[in-house]
């Protein structure tokens, strides 16, 4: 896979393809897919950056097949409205890229449902997006689900006797504890599906650390960290770079199941694709498997991949 980049991706033609995320990555992992052929539903709150993110998509691309729906990942009632639309429209889905997230809000927040936003939206949405649509990934061919860490999971604790931050939030550590919970997602996913025989690849992806405004609009502008992001721009790598390694994990036929993919220089800052180093509580299969019940129970679906 070295220096592997968006030209590399096959042809897409005649795949389905759903991305969480209007702008930064998700943006463009999107206009890679509809460049390479896909049909791209691109997922996000605001319906006004929807729309000018698949307008800005067909004007790249003007054969683009792209079209934007509406779903909130820190509301479980618009995730399953979202999925009861898509399980209506769509026969099959062969890729999902669970992309969309939040990071680190100054004050503790929480989601319709009164989880804590990080956890909420990074994670338990995307869990339960992926439960919704697991039918129809089960009808995909060669399907693949891509959910997005973070080199921030290292540090990162799934600490169950506080799982939403009551007793003490500090904003970097449960960012942290949600993109570990993704990454365990991740390959929780991959080992059901193969003792279950559901057909369904999962792979992890982190994007290093890229120029998005995710680091500016989550803590605020007047932030410390939005002021690094700022003023340490050269450490940042564009967003399309950032998207690499997601892109590899969705399209590459040499993307190994289970696996995990960052960029490979710096640290995992920044580079080309390569598989990104496990950290060792992301691969503590009893937490994944507490993480996952208690992930059924919280986001009230249980798990089926009948198709």
């Amino acid at each position: 896979m070295e220096k592997w980049t968006a030209k590399d991706i096959p042809s897409q033609q005649g795949r389905s393809a759903i991305v969480t995320g209007t702008g930064g990555l998700g943006y463009e992992d999107a206009l890679a897919l509809a460049l390479a052929g896909a049909d791209v539903i691109v997922a996000g709150r605001n319906a006004q950056k929807g729309a000018d993110a698949v307008a800005s998509i067909r004007a790249a691309v003007p054969a683009a097949k792209v079209r934007f729906e509406q779903l909130d990942l820190a509301s479980l009632k618009s995730v399953e409205n979202f999925a009861t639309r898509l399980n209506g429209q769509l026969d099959s889905l062969d890729l999902l890229v669970n992309n969309a997230g939040v990071m680190v809000p100054p004050e503790r927040q929480e989601t319709a449902d009164g989880f804590e936003l990080q956890f909420g939206t990074n994670y338990l949405g995307h869990f339960a997006l992926t439960a919704h649509l697991l039918p129809l990934l089960r009808r995909g061919k060669e399907a693949r689900v891509v959910t997005l860490s973070s080199i921030a999971a290292r540090p990162g604790k799934i600490d169950f006797d506080d799982l939403q931050s009551r007793k003490t939030y500090k904003p970097m550590q449960a960012y942290s504890q949600s993109k570990l919970a993704c990454l365990m997602l991740a390959f929780e996913l991959q080992r059901r599906s193969t003792a279950e025989g559901w057909g369904v690849t999962s792979l992890a992806a982190h994007p290093g650390v890229s120029r998005t405004e995710l680091l500016h609009n989550a803590p605020g502008r007047g932030s410390l960290i939005s002021a690094a992001r700022s003023a340490m721009w050269f450490i940042f790598q564009p967003a399309a770079q950032g998207a690499l390694p997601t892109l590899y994990a969705a399209t590459s036929p040499a993307a190994v199941p289970g696996a995990y993919y960052g960029p490979h220089a710096f640290g995992e800052i920044r580079g080309y694709p390569a598989f990104s180093k496990v950290p060792e509580r992301a691969a503590d299969q009893a937490v994944a498997r507490r993480l996952w019940q208690v992930s059924e129970q919280l986001a009230g679906i249980g798990v089926s991949a009948e198709a």
